[in-house]
């Protein structure tokens, strides 16, 4: 069974971390000073497990414009198009929502737009380049 949570110790931090490391630096080439930053000392980070093993990981984190921005949301390769994304951005939402947050933003990688659209994200910029990889700003808005 698959479940995603708040990462409490420093295992499940650097779980998280392992998760990010193969997607963003091993499978896309992103270089490791460019994907750990210093968001990740406050940010909250969530890691999603299957049979104790790190397999999703995520970060929000709460801007002063009443917004909250979630970031490095990623999938190893094999739990792809399984659900697994879905939610980790079920859980995301759920700690922004509690928070009295109304407006979420993102940075989606043009090839996961469909993905942000189907959880009703909406764009907000035209694409753009990060570490070489084009995006695009997203954003949802919670109901009052």
């Amino acid at each position: 069974m698959v479940f995603a949570k708040i990462v409490e110790t420093e295992k499940e931090l650097q779980d998280a971390f392992f998760v990010r490391e193969e997607v963003f630096v091993k499978e896309l080439g992103i270089p490791l000073p460019l994907e750990k930053d210093e968001y990740d000392e406050i940010a909250t980070h969530f890691v999603a497990y299957f049979e104790k093993q790190p397999i999703a990981a995520g970060r929000v984190r709460f801007l002063e414009d009443h917004t909250a921005t979630v970031d490095r949301v990623c999938v190893l390769p094999p739990f792809r198009r399984k659900q697994i994304g879905v939610l980790m951005m079920q859980n995301l939402e759920q700690y922004i929502q509690g928070s009295h947050i109304k407006k979420v933003k993102l940075n989606a990688q043009t090839h996961a737009i469909p993905f942000y659209e189907k959880q009703n994200y909406y764009i907000t910029s035209p694409e753009f380049l990060d570490a070489g990889i084009p995006y695009r700003a997203m954003e949802k808005t919670f109901d009052a």
